[in-house]
């Protein structure tokens, strides 16, 4: 099952996007209507959905619970990881199209394709691969940061109410996993990323980011190189930022 994820920070429309031209058979996942929850200061601007929402809005798709998904974006995979990492988190196989919509050699299609009501299950997220707050601000683990190195400097923030970064944690922008054209950097390269950050394993990490996407990606790649399964911070900045209580970082 191909499945488009595009989703855009400025608030552009992704199934504007997917309308105006997709891999053909690729059906949509809107990101604020079946993969995020509702937006608040307490939880952030992209909570994880109920799982029946989630189940919901997969099923809707056409997709099973035994289908095999590939998820693309316009952005090298720093989006579509969002899907696959909920799909993967509660059982299902899933992974990224390296370099995404524009690795597609064909002429791209319009019509969204009418697939049956898919059986995708609910299923409760993980807790062993979440941490809240007070973990990513505990000390207690190695926390990275997939934001830019802008943002996580505290040089600019466009969408958030106060710029830099939580204390203690380095920076990966999930970005710069990325080659000029999108695709999945190579292995030796990836690690020295992460290498130079101090990330050599994901054990005992969190990630986070904004708002609990690109994060993601990060988890993804460590997971991809062997590195083992981290936790993903949802809330993010988008939730850390609002606790005036908690000390901000920056460089």
């Amino acid at each position: 099952m191909l499945v488009d994820c595009r989703w855009y920070l400025d608030g552009s429309s992704g199934k504007g996007a997917y309308d105006a031209g997709h891999i053909p058979d690729a059906v949509f996942a809107d990101m604020d209507q079946w993969l995020s929850g509702p937006a608040s200061k307490q939880s952030g601007r992209n909570p994880l959905p109920d799982p029946e929402v989630f189940a919901q809005g997969m099923r809707e798709a056409g997709i099973n619970d035994s289908d095999t998904v590939i998820a693309y974006d316009d952005a090298g995979g720093v989006i579509a990881g969002r899907l696959v990492w909920m799909l993967r988190s509660t059982g299902r196989r899933a992974a990224i199209l390296d370099g995404g919509l524009a690795s597609y050699p064909g002429d791209l299609a319009k019509d969204a394709p009418q697939r049956p009501y898919g059986e995708f299950s609910p299923r409760s997220w993980p807790q062993t691969l979440l941490a809240d707050i007070s973990e990513a601000s505990s000390g207690q683990f190695k926390v990275v940061d997939a934001r830019n190195r802008d943002r996580f400097d505290g040089r600019q923030d466009p969408v958030d109410p106060r710029p830099g970064h939580i204390p203690g944690a380095v920076n990966v922008p999930c970005r710069e996993n990325l080659d000029s054209s999108g695709r999945l950097l190579p292995e030796v390269l990836l690690r020295g990323n992460f290498g130079r950050a101090g990330i050599v394993s994901a054990e005992n990490t969190i990630a986070y980011c904004g708002s609990g996407v690109t994060a993601c990606h990060n988890l993804l790649v460590l997971e991809h190189l062997g590195a083992g399964r981290g936790r993903l911070f949802v809330g993010g900045w988008s939730q850390y930022g609002h606790a005036a209580d908690r000390p901000v970082a920056t460089a």
